[in-house]
């Protein structure tokens, strides 16, 4: 079981003592990086392999979180807010404003649960944990690419 703790809490970032749901986003924005410095301009590639292959593991992964913590939604199962976070720079090139934007966007997107993320969030077991974050990083991606546009479209670049 040491195993499915060590992925669930994401390296045992869960277990930091204030905002572990935030520690695990910067984990996930630390990897996010090694994956660019590792992979170059296809990090986007590597990051949607990562996700496709830990999606629905990590649902089974948050079903052990909460059978050994003996709690729904523990906040030490943090694989959510890793797996939410690469959803929302999937498919973007890398760029430090981008992951920085990325990052308090999917925190705020965590925090608040706007509809129907919040509905989603009560479903039962690890579909429960990790569905309102998959949901954030979608609404975090989407929102950037808005705002890419719009930023653009006065004549701005983000590089």
């Amino acid at each position: 079981m040491w195993w499915k703790e060590l992925f669930f809490t994401a390296l045992y970032v869960g277990y930091f003592p204030v905002g572990p749901g935030t520690a695990g986003t910067v984990l996930a924005m630390a990897i996010y990086f090694l994956e660019y410095r590792l992979f170059g301009d296809f990090v986007w590639i590597a990051n949607a392999v990562l996700i496709a292959l830990l999606a629905w593991p990590a649902v089974k992964l948050g079903d052990a979180g909460e059978a050994f913590f003996k709690k729904k939604d523990p906040p030490q199962v943090v694989l959510d807010e890793v797996l939410g976070y690469w959803i929302s720079v999937l498919f973007w090139p890398f760029n430090w404003k981008i992951a920085i934007a990325a990052f308090f966007l999917f925190r705020m997107y965590d925090m608040i649960k706007p509809p129907p993320i919040r509905r989603f969030e009560e479903k039962e077991g690890g579909f429960g944990i990790m569905i309102d974050d998959y949901l954030a990083g979608v609404y975090t991606n989407c929102t950037l690419f808005v705002a890419v546009l719009i930023l653009r479209g006065f004549g701005l670049n983000l590089d």
